[in-house]
């Protein structure tokens, strides 16, 4: 199991949005390793849109490490018969 762990920890995620406007970079821990945000999607008369684009994207690499989690620790306890876990 701690292997499993140290693997999900190194693991990255990637997720973006408004066509790449923004991208945000998760490991299989769910902690954002870097957010970026494209020139273009900074407009200061719009700054709702910004903050769309990053929620989505960060709401996108969290269902995506979660996935990546799941799929690790199901490796694992597969032949466990453990119901419940993952």
């Amino acid at each position: 199991m701690a292997e499993v762990q140290e693997e999900l920890a190194q693991a990255t995620v990637t997720a973006t949005a408004g066509g790449g406007a923004v991208t945000v970079v998760m490991n299989g821990q769910q902690a954002v390793q870097s957010v970026e945000i494209a020139p273009e999607a900074v407009d200061p008369e719009d700054v709702e849109m910004l903050q769309d684009l990053i929620l989505v994207a960060v709401n996108e690499a969290i269902e995506r490490s979660q996935e990546l989690a799941a799929e690790r620790m199901g490796e694992l306890t597969g032949g466990l018969g453990l119901p419940g876990i993952f």
